[in-house]
């Protein structure tokens, strides 16, 4: 089968240098179109990029390719991995943060384990910190209280809902269907993804993958399959300026207007 992947980029050329060598160097038993596409960044990353595939820095192996796309616009997270939307002949795209490192094939094993699951669209993996820590990430619909509470971790009394959020006290170490599939490390049924439009550009950052995830449920099963893993250095400390959170809310505004209020 063909596996495909995009890494979108904005002033981080270091860990995407790292992420993207992390896929090629693990991603051995298919063919692989790797996509890095960089978001307008005023820091030359996008000419880093480039320039790292040219001299041979960033090394595609056997059977595998990369493509330096630099946007002339940051359009934000959605806008970025649709622009290899028209591109892609894959039969499984990974979309993918440039702070995730691979440890093992962890896209082949997730292409073929979606493979003899017909009814799987989309599917992501175990995630850690570095250190090897798991980490705790959002897997049912979005709702009003979790959300303000992972804004406002005061606010005890709110607790109890983004605990179920992130489905806690339950078994997360066997496979299981999700709500919501994290945008950090996706991976897509190629033809759903190209059918249902890929990500809705209106969202510039935040819950776009929440919103993707309900597009994709429309069309199958969405997936943890914790028995694969991969690293997330999930820079979590930059979240809680008032930018990010003025985007936040106004995506969720989006958000419940597409999908239904949850309180």
């Amino acid at each position: 089968m063909n596996l495909s992947a995009c890494i979108v980029t904005y002033n981080d050329q270091t860990e995407a240098l790292k992420a993207a060598a992390s896929v090629l160097a693990h991603t051995r038993r298919h063919p692989l179109a790797l996509y890095l596409v960089d978001n307008a960044s005023p820091d030359g990353t996008g000419r880093a990029l480039e320039q790292a595939v040219a001299s041979g820095a960033l090394r595609p192996g056997p059977e595998q390719s990369v493509q330096v796309i630099c946007r002339r616009r940051n359009g934000g997270f959605g806008a970025g991995h649709n622009t290899v939307l028209d591109s892609l002949a894959s039969d499984y795209h990974f979309i993918l943060n440039p702070d995730i490192l691979l440890t093992a094939d962890t896209l082949s094993d997730l292409a073929e384990w979606m493979e003899a699951r017909p009814q799987v669209v989309m599917a992501r993996p175990g995630l850690c910190f570095p250190d090897g820590r798991p980490q705790v990430l959002p897997l049912r619909r979005c709702s009003l209280r979790a959300m303000v509470y992972r804004q406002l971790s005061f606010l005890t009394f709110l607790k109890k809902y983004n605990d179920a959020y992130v489905m806690a006290g339950e078994d997360l170490t066997q496979p299981r269907q999700i709500e919501f599939c994290t945008g950090s490390f996706a991976a897509v049924r190629t033809a759903d993804f190209v059918a249902a439009g890929g990500f809705d550009e209106k969202y510039f950052m935040y819950v776009e993958d929440a919103d993707l995830t309900q597009k994709m449920l429309r069309r199958g099963q969405v997936w943890l399959a914790p028995q694969f893993t991969a690293v997330h250095v999930w820079h979590r400390a930059a979240h809680r300026s008032l930018g990010p959170m003025f985007w936040q809310a106004r995506s969720l505004c989006r958000y419940f207007a597409k999908w239904g209020f949850r309180l």
